[in-house]
């Protein structure tokens, strides 16, 4: 995912040249450092699991198994890594850890990033307009594991009709889908044999009850905002702390990643202070609590996103 997608009057040549240098020893400090905390949260789980001290290891460790999204998602655009096979191999095993294939998703975010915004082609806006109930659904996690693994099992029975997918790329997905089945049934089988519950404990339970924390990220980075083609207008960015962008790569740095996402995780602080602190502009920003608030008011009512203009901001720290 090479493509420039962003305004090249915002940044010299020279300056997007350097930030967008791709390290692999970059790559691995913060993919270890991931990694490690996971093993580390997860062997304290499962030393604690049936005691009280269980629960907020489960909480922590469950949010950062969803977080891993924000690796897979850098991933597919080949930035974590200098050395292409590595973004490709750890893409794929996230993917399967995520049950969300690598490929399907590199697909459907290179739609999401070329049409942003745009309801008919942007492959992450393939769904009905929010209204409170669905918005809560997708929130706590029931709709999005639902489409998620039903897409999975779909794709495997080679129904693939998402209209944002080349229909060269279809045989491939199907698959790319037969495979994760397989993998699952793999763990499965062995849990079964072993008679263990690890896999159970340590992934699936933590991974799909955590899912509301990842949310928190996921839908504020371009709700409520114009469904127009300036990056500067439609894409929003997160005011947070240090400890939440190590742990989403720097995705909170959103609007600087969709003007220019060959960018690595690492230069996004640097782009963006490049192209809106030292410029004097700031794009949409808020909190992750912020926001939440914002848009369960906006629903509120019986309102739905239908129910407001797509060419201005509705959701924000002044509506």
């Amino acid at each position: 995912m090479e493509e420039i997608f962003g305004r090249r009057d915002w940044i010299a040549a020279e300056k997007l040249k350097q930030l967008s240098v791709k390290s692999d020893r970059r790559g691995f400090i913060q993919l270890g450092s991931h990694l490690a905390a996971l093993a580390l949260t997860g062997t304290a789980l499962l030393a604690s699991w049936g005691t009280l001290w269980a629960l907020p290891l489960f909480i922590v460790h469950g949010t950062m198994i969803n977080f891993l999204y924000a690796g897979q998602h850098e991933l597919s655009h080949w930035t974590v890594f200098r050395t292409s096979g590595l973004n490709e191999f750890f893409g794929r095993v996230f993917g399967l850890v995520l049950i969300y294939p690598r490929d399907f998703d590199q697909v459907q975010h290179f739609a999401h990033h070329r049409f942003t915004q745009d309801w008919q082609r942007d492959g992450e806006l393939a769904r009905a307009p929010y209204n409170l109930t669905s918005y809560v659904l997708w929130m706590l996690g029931i709709s999005y594991w639902y489409t998620r693994v039903r897409r999975v099992l779909r794709f495997a029975c080679g129904v693939v009709t998402e209209p944002y997918l080349p229909a060269g790329r279809k045989p491939g997905l199907t698959r790319e889908a037969r495979w994760h089945l397989a993998g699952y049934g793999l763990i499965a089988g062995c849990s079964v044999y072993l008679q263990s519950a690890v896999a159970l404990e340590l992934w699936l339970f933590p991974m799909l009850v955590m899912k509301p924390v990842h949310q928190l990220q996921n839908t504020m980075e371009h709700l409520g905002l114009p469904h127009g083609n300036s990056i500067a207008d439609n894409t929003r960015s997160t005011r947070t702390n240090p400890l939440m962008r190590w742990l989403a790569w720097n995705m909170q740095y959103h609007t600087a990643h969709h003007a220019f996402p060959g960018v690595p995780f690492h230069g996004l602080r640097r782009l963006h202070e490049e192209i809106f602190v030292s410029q004097g502009r700031t794009p949409p920003t808020m909190s992750y609590l912020g926001f939440q608030r914002a848009a369960l008011r906006a629903f509120w009512n019986r309102r739905t996103e239908a129910d407001y203009p797509s060419d201005a901001a509705w959701i924000s720290e002044k509506a």
